[in-house]
Order: structure tokens, then C-alpha cells, then sequence
């Protein structure tokens, strides 16, 4: 089997991307994970969702969380599973103010094009995890539209320079690339 070097794994809710990305790499051989969600400590639906992400990750696995995502994926070495561009994206647009703002911030842009470049030069293998948006109803609030613009058009320009784009639906995986 080939391994592809740069892999982007799409799906919804609940589709099974996660895993299916997960399964991508080798359980017993070492592999960065990089968590993009960040902890809320008022939250505690979502530390347990976390906590059910980590408790199933292989042992010899290195778990990297709070990091910058373009400079781990430029950086090479082992390989990396980012889990996931969404939530990622959701730091950007927190980091960037662009909730409030009504134009989107420069940042944005330049933080979505500084990972598509990093994963363009990775010398390593890198899986990306990201949601796939747009096949839902338009959101019906502003926040709603602009992370779907947004997300949808990161996933995008990172399927652009992947080598293999998956897509889960139902916990099958259909090869768009």
C-alpha cells in the first residue's frame, strides 16, 4: 500500500473521521497528535469529548495540544495527525476577533494561507482532519455563515495540495482525490 504523504480526511457530525484518520497511521510506531480544540473548563460535555479522543489514541502516541499548527506541520518528522481544521479555524476567528468584526479580519486569511503552505511543503506525512459544511442549510446567524465560508473554503485550499481526500459519510469512506 502507498502511504500518502499529505491526507485530508472530511466528513460531518459524528461521521467517523476522526477514527478513520486515526486508522490511517500506525498504532505502534510514533505519531504526533495535534489537538486543535481548546479546553473549557466550564464545559464539561466538551472535556469529556476530549478526554474520549485521548483515551483512544495508541500509547506510543505524542499528544501535542495548544501549538502552532503551521509551524508542527512545516516542521516535519514523525508523522502528524491534525484533529481537526474546524476547531482550529474557531481559535483563528476567536484569536482574530472576526465574530465581532463586519469584515473578516486579515489574520484570517493569512493564518488559513500559512497552513497551506506549511502542509505544501511538508516534508513528512501529515493527516489533517477537518468538518465538511456545505452540505447543510444555510446558518441562520451570521457566526453560522462565516465559519462555514470560512471552513469551506480552508478545506478547500488544503484538499488543493493534498496528495489523497477522503470524504466519511455514515462511516464510509468515499476517495475524492
Amino acid at each position: 500500500m502507498v502511504v500518502a504523504r499529505r491526507t485530508l480526511v472530511l466528513g460531518g457530525t459524528r461521521s467517523g473521521k476522526s477514527r478513520y484518520a486515526e486508522d490511517l497511521l500506525a498504532a505502534d510506531a510514533p505519531v504526533r497528535y495535534l489537538a486543535t480544540a481548546r479546553r473549557h473548563d466550564d464545559d464539561a460535555e466538551w472535556s469529556a469529548r476530549i478526554e474520549a479522543h485521548r483515551a483512544r489514541r495508541p500509547a506510543g502516541w505524542t499528544t501535542v495540544e495548544d501549538a502552532d499548527v503551521a509551524h508542527l506541520v512545516r516542521a516535519g518528522g514523525e508523522p502528524l495527525l491534525v484533529d481537526d481544521i474546524g476547531t482550529w479555524l474557531t481559535g483563528v476567528l476567536d484569536d482574530a476577533s472576526a465574530w465581532e468584526s463586519a469584515e473578516i479580519p486579515a489574520a484570517v486569511g493569512a493564518r488559513v494561507s500559512e497552513l497551506v503552505d506549511a502542509v505544501s511543503a511538508c516534508p513528512g506525512q501529515v493527516v489533517l482532519v477537518s468538518a465538511e459544511v456545505g452540505l447543510g442549510v444555510v446558518p441562520s446567524t451570521r457566526a453560522g455563515r462565516l465559519f462555514r465560508d470560512e471552513l469551506g473554503a480552508a478545506n478547500a485550499a488544503l484538499a488543493a495540495v493534498c496528495d489523497e481526500v477522503l470524504l466519511l459519510v455514515a462511516g464510509l469512506p468515499l476517495r475524492l482525490k
